[in-house]
């Protein structure tokens, strides 16, 4: 199972990784997209709002279910990929292919960075896991 180091980690598996400042880029991991299947839908309907931590900001539907994705932190959405949503590249399937980077969900501005401290990183995610 792929879990990169230079990500932090929710224990609901979703994932977060800081570009600059406190932009950062949210997915699933590696792990829920293989238990998930494939995936043929994603719905994220909160781009603008600020979404508290733990709180649902979308949901992503498989062939045999539909599963909600947690904010890991207090964040606004600032970015639907454009690449998974269905009025412009509608290609879903790119979560299951390549979850941490073509993959990615949303992008969000952080609002308290301190947050970041309360996830997990690689080798705890790998525990959590296994």
């Amino acid at each position: 199972m792929n879990i990169p180091d230079n990500l932090k980690y929710s224990k609901e598996h979703e994932w977060v990784r800081v570009e600059e400042g406190n932009i950062a880029y949210i997915g699933v991991t590696d792990f829920a997209q293989s238990e998930l299947g494939e995936l043929v839908y994603v719905e994220i309907d909160t781009i603008g709002e600020t979404i508290a931590k733990d709180e649902v900001f979308g949901t992503v539907e498989a062939v045999k279910t539909t599963s909600e994705l947690f904010m890991p932190l207090t964040a606004k959405v600032l970015e639907f990929n454009p690449a998974l949503d269905e009025s412009d590249g509608d290609n879903p399937g790119l979560i299951n292919e390549d979850p941490y980077n073509e993959g990615w969900i949303v992008k969000v501005e952080i609002q308290d960075v301190a947050e970041l401290e309360s996830l997990m990183d690689a080798a705890a995610y790998g525990e959590l896991t296994a």
